[in-house]
């Protein structure tokens, strides 16, 4: 009997273990969040004016050779994406600096399914860094059907708009959803475009040149 017992005893104490590691990380990622005056992602020593030090920022998953149109990640310079060769889209150029890996996913997460304010600021300081002009003359939120936003407690979309609006002093339009369509997820490129025909109003004119404002764009 006591090799059994013994087994016990070593399982239990793994187990513990387990759990005691779970809190930690745990604990780690909530005061990665929550403490001002560090880097987000390491609690070092920030850049002077940033939320962020140097070796993160410049570790982070920069779309580096996004396509020049839809900003399809790609893993060789070149122009343009198959996609945007075969049929270009009816945007004039899609901003997206960074890919949703690592802790860009984490952020995007942290905020989308968690509210997380400070992931939603660090999200919005990370864009703004990366631009090199305003990206046009108004922004536009994609919008959420209503009773999608009220599951999810706020439209994320809005959010981020509000705040980079106010960095770069542009004003925030309005649109409205008609219909809760399905998740974009698991959906082809083609099925995404198919899916959301239709589907929003806009209730004001609109300037030359908007961006349309989410938290996540899939290109492929």
């Amino acid at each position: 009997m006591r090799p059994v017992a013994h087994k016990r005893r070593a399982a239990s104490g793994r187990g513990v273990g387990n759990k005691a590691a779970g809190a930690l990380a745990a604990l780690e990622n909530l005061l990665r969040r929550a403490l001002p005056g560090h880097c987000a992602f390491c609690l070092g020593e920030p850049a002077p004016g940033q939320s962020w030090c140097l070796p993160c920022y410049r570790e982070l998953a920069w779309n580096t050779y996004g396509c020049r149109l839809c900003a399809e990640p790609l893993n060789w310079v070149a122009t343009l994406c198959r996609h945007c060769r075969e049929a270009p889209p009816a945007f004039a150029r899609a901003r997206v600096p960074l890919a949703y890996q690592g802790a860009v996913r984490d952020l995007v997460q942290d905020f989308k399914f968690h509210a997380s304010p400070r992931a939603g600021t660090l999200l919005v300081e990370l864009f703004a860094s990366a631009l090199d002009e305003a990206p046009a003359e108004a922004l536009l939120p994609v919008p959420l059907h209503p009773a999608r936003a009220r599951q999810r407690g706020f439209n994320q979309a809005r959010w981020l708009a509000d705040r980079l609006g106010t960095r770069l002093g542009l004003p925030v339009l309005e649109a409205s959803r008609r219909t809760d369509t399905p998740s974009q997820r698991p959906l082809s490129r083609g099925e995404r475009f198919a899916n959301l025909a239709e589907a929003f109003d806009v209730a004001s004119p609109l300037p030359e040149r908007v961006a349309l404002v989410d938290d996540v764009m899939s290109a492929t």
